[in-house]
């Protein structure tokens, strides 16, 4: 059977081999600090004191606008109102809760037959749950499947394809809880009101799809496809055009084109919020790359420390006593000051999507889908990055069609709006042209500089 694909792409080195059969782990740390910002959209607001005891699931932060997502109390525990350091570089109000191991939950209530609730008891289950977009994006599930009067949704499609090279949290989890996410998929096709679904899966991962086939043959509203393997299979409007072979505009959103992306990994929640009652309090996350001495997967409450983490598989291969080594380049996406661990790079996400890391001081949010760390050899940066020599090579690999090698030129001289005249906010910044590039050119870190100075 041919292979789903798109034009453009690229294929680089996956090094999914690290972490791709280790079960995944359960973790439980000492201390939580949960951020209030980690969702696409306002932040959430505290709504507990300095002291106080707190249940596990209990709400901690209440959603503070219309596009906003609840937060709750990964563990049981003693409250502290402090800040928490994001991968991205800036620091926002958190909540630090002294974990007392009780593991106490909040009474929760189950729904046994949940796929006989109405889309608005549905879409409420999910917002109190304080759900999240878990392919990185996070931004609140219980807004985007509730689409706007006038935009018809005929199709669901389920992000399995997880093309990020390294990470394979959404691959574990397919593997090991693949009846829960079909079941959550069924919720979100009642959600919707919708008679199909599409599951998309890479095919380099024919387990995942012989256990998800399995589970759906004798289902005919939710079929599965196996796409081929190529970066960024994934992305939504890409893997819109892979399997129903529609365009989203310029602009525009999958709703445009009649169709609603989730992850698997946000399948999953759905589930065990409407048939449990359990808010999203953990995620499985991906500890991996060549400098880590046993890359494993970790199902982890929300707000573990990325460090506690990374010293949990052994630690970094090498690590000289913690010695830190000055880096330009992440000075210029930081700021000045910025370090990191000598002879490596730390990455949260993917290498081509993610945030190179100054310190591994920050929380898992619910966006955190793995950390990987590469040795020297492997992380050279942009630090050296030479002018555009107009070899063409970036316009072949674009998925979405733009001229990077112009809109790198034109953010690198401050000529912001020229470059909205080449569709820059259709760059969804993958990385593609940067990995092709023979000049090293930062482009997405200068699509990414251009965007921001476009907001104002």
């Amino acid at each position: 059977m041919k292979k789903l694909s798109f034009k453009g792409g690229i294929h680089p080195e996956d090094g999914k081999y690290l972490s791709r059969d280790i079960l995944i782990e359960a973790y439980t740390p000492k201390q939580v600090i949960v951020p209030l910002v980690q969702h696409i959209g306002a932040p959430a607001k505290v709504v507990v004191n300095d002291g106080d005891h707190v249940k596990k699931g209990q709400l901690i932060a209440d959603a503070a606008g219309a596009v906003s997502a609840k937060v709750h109390a990964p563990v049981s525990g003693t409250v502290k109102l402090t800040e928490a350091q994001l991968a991205f570089g800036r620091k926002c109000p958190a909540i630090l809760i002294e974990n007392d191991l009780a593991d106490e939950w909040i009474e929760r209530k189950e729904n046994e037959d949940y796929l006989s609730l109405s889309s608005e008891q549905i879409r409420t289950i999910i917002s109190d749950a304080g759900i999240v977009g878990m392919g990185g994006a996070a931004f609140p599930t219980h807004v985007k499947i509730n689409p706007p009067k006038g935009k018809q949704i005929d199709s669901l499609i389920i992000n399995g394809v997880e093309c990020e090279p390294y990470l394979t949290s959404d691959y574990r989890l397919m593997v090991q809880y693949g009846k829960e996410v079909i079941e959550g998929v069924k919720i979100l096709l009642q959600c919707l009101n919708l008679k199909k679904a599409y599951i998309g899966i890479e095919a380099n991962k024919p387990e995942a799809i012989r256990i998800f086939r399995d589970l759906t043959k004798t289902i005919p509203s939710i079929t599965v496809h196996s796409l081929k393997v190529k970066y960024p299979q994934g992305a939504e409007k890409v893997l819109i055009k892979s399997i129903l072979n529609r365009e989203v505009p310029p602009g525009g959103l999958p709703m445009d084109v009649g169709v609603v992306v989730q992850n698997v990994g946000t399948a999953f929640a759905v589930f065990e919020a409407v048939r449990y009652g359990k808010p999203l309090i953990e995620r499985i996350v991906t500890i991996t790359g060549e400098a880590i001495s046993n890359p494993k997967n970790f199902k982890v409450p929300l707000g573990t420390s990325v460090s506690e983490l990374i010293q949990a598989c052994g630690g970094i291969k090498g690590e000289q006593g913690g010695k830190k080594l000055h880096c330009p380049f992440l000075d210029w996406v930081h700021g000045s000051g910025s370090k990191i661990v000598e002879g490596v790079k730390i990455i949260s996400g993917g290498p081509m999507m993610g945030f190179a890391l100054y310190t591994t001081d920050i929380p898992v949010t619910k966006g955190t889908s793995g950390i990987v760390v590469l040795p020297k050899e492997k992380a050279a940066g942009n630090e050296d990055f030479g002018p555009c020599i107009k070899c063409g090579k970036c316009l072949n690999v674009c998925p979405m069609g733009l001229q990077p090698s112009m809109l790198g030129i034109l953010a690198e001289k401050r000529m912001y709006e020229q470059a909205k005249e080449y569709n820059i906010e259709n760059c969804f910044e993958c990385g593609s042209c940067t990995y092709n590039c023979p000049s090293r050119r930062p482009m997405v870190q200068l699509v990414k500089t251009a965007k921001v100075a476009l907001k104002g």
